[in-house]
């Protein structure tokens, strides 16, 4: 039996390395289920035995490339899968349809990859009923599957071109006249937040 290889260190989406090397590299492929783990065994392509060691709540995504102790590098693939995708009627939908569907699937936590033409949920004959009763069209299909990750979890979202380098700042600071001196002095004021629109049976919207 051939000795476990260890491999304990993550690139997403191979970032920092050359394409060339990516390319020659050996290849595991891997569904959802398996890619949400932090530790795992799977063979690559050149038939070597892997053990997986990553932090805690590390998720591996399609694309990412991993680093054994040897040196060497393992590119990960997603393998395909049945999933359910979800798109709003094309003749009788609108996108706001696909947001609405959204909404309700996050209520319920259900992993969701979100595209901005469809949805894909893991099969669930309850949700696929509830979702066909909106007026959505879903029909399962095998491919690959990249749920979204949570806002403060799993940072190699980023595959997705979701990470973000900068804050916003919303404050605003306003010149008043000081009542007794007659200088004017900056003082912060923060705009009150707006009133939130909620869409649903009562909004005046037809779906």
């Amino acid at each position: 039996m051939s000795a476990l290889l260890i491999c304990s260190k993550l690139m997403p989406q191979g970032r920092g390395l050359a394409r060339v090397l990516v390319q020659r590299a050996s290849s595991i492929t891997l569904d959802w289920d398996t890619r949400q783990k932090s530790r795992f065994d799977v063979t690559d392509s050149q038939g070597r035995l892997l053990g997986v060691f990553l932090p805690r709540g590390a998720v591996v995504r399609g694309g990412d490339v991993l680093v054994a102790e040897d040196g060497s590098l393992v590119r990960v693939q997603a393998a395909p899968q049945a999933v359910l995708r979800i798109t709003a009627c094309a003749e009788h939908g609108s996108p706001f349809d696909l947001t609405r569907a959204a909404y309700h699937l996050g209520n319920r936590h259900v992993p969701i990859e979100l595209q901005p033409d469809h949805l894909k949920i893991e099969p669930d004959h309850v949700l696929a009923d509830m979702l066909r009763a909106m007026h959505m069209t879903v029909i399962e299909v095998s491919e690959s599957f990249e749920p979204e990750s949570g806002a403060y979890g799993d940072h190699s979202a980023s595959a997705h071109g979701h990470g973000h380098g900068h804050s916003h700042e919303h404050g605003h600071s306003h010149e008043h006249a000081a009542p007794s001196a007659g200088k004017r002095i900056a003082i912060p004021v923060r705009a009150a937040p707006a009133e939130p629109h909620v869409h649903g049976p009562g909004c005046g919207h037809g779906h």
